[in-house]
């Protein structure tokens, strides 16, 4: 019987409780998970995925960022954030630029509560990081869904990226398409299941440009209902795309593997 290998694409390891971090990570490498990419909230989330990077050299692979569903941080904030990244950089470590984007759940949970959201911030804040992508020559991950997706597109393209990946996406056909050709990547998580949405954009997606992930420690319904998030359920994920794209198991494995260590340079 083939082995089953995958990469976590996208995972908030740092979220974990601190003692389970490491058992966590060495379970999921006993089972077949060859790394993972393990992206960040903010300056402090992203000095813990360095020491994790550092313990786990070569398998957990770091993506340092500002999530944008959090205030905008200050001036102040931002420029430590940046300097702490280029000195990574100047060091000669490997990471990618994540997570970052365009804040979708809070700015329309503020327009139902009838608050006022200024969204200028965060474009402005996107399109650094964009730019800092390109100056670095590093891949970008992408928190943009729904309407967020074109204007993420705008950014990327204004700034010539290449290795831009939108984690969990969701969004209109026009969108898709413009991503398809544009070359980016998405990546699935185990909600493709039992949500039809995910499913749809899996068939429509082609499998050159789809990665797996668990966003995890975030919890999943349906089959997952009551179980914590693991790295481990992306090989649910891979044979849920093979089904869907009805081709054999193994060979959409491979592909997916393939395209995730050819995207982070693994």
């Amino acid at each position: 019987m083939e082995s089953k290998k995958a990469i976590d694409a996208h995972i908030h390891i740092d979220s974990y409780e601190e003692t389970d971090r490491q058992a966590l990570l060495e379970q999921a490498f006993e089972a077949g998970i060859e790394a993972v990419v393990a992206v960040s909230m903010h300056l402090d989330s992203c000095k813990t995925n360095a020491s994790l990077a550092e313990l786990f050299p070569g398998r957990v692979f770091p993506a340092y960022g500002y999530h944008p569903e959090q205030p905008v941080p200050t001036a102040w904030e931002q420029d430590e954030l940046f300097a702490w990244i280029k000195a990574k950089h100047t060091a000669g470590e490997a990471f990618a630029i994540g997570e970052v984007g365009l804040p979708y759940y809070s700015r329309t949970s503020a327009a139902e509560e009838g608050r006022l959201f200024d969204e200028a911030p965060y474009l402005d804040l996107l399109d650094r990081f964009a730019a800092f992508a390109a100056e670095l020559g590093r891949p970008i991950i992408l928190h943009a869904v729904y309407e967020d997706g074109a204007k993420a597109c705008d950014i990327m393209e204004r700034h010539k990226l290449k290795k831009v990946h939108f984690h969990w996406f969701k969004g209109d056909e026009a969108t898709i398409n413009r991503m398809i050709s544009l070359g980016y990547m998405i990546s699935v998580t185990p909600d493709v299941a039992y949500e039809q949405e995910i499913r749809t954009l899996v068939e429509r997606y082609p499998l050159e440009q789809i990665m797996v992930e668990t966003d995890g420690p975030w919890p999943f319904e349906g089959p997952y209902e009551g179980r914590m998030t693991v790295p481990p359920m992306v090989h649910d994920v891979c044979a849920h795309i093979a089904a869907i794209k009805q081709l054999p198991e193994q060979e959409v494995r491979e592909r997916l593997l393939s395209n995730t260590r050819e995207f982070y340079s693994l």
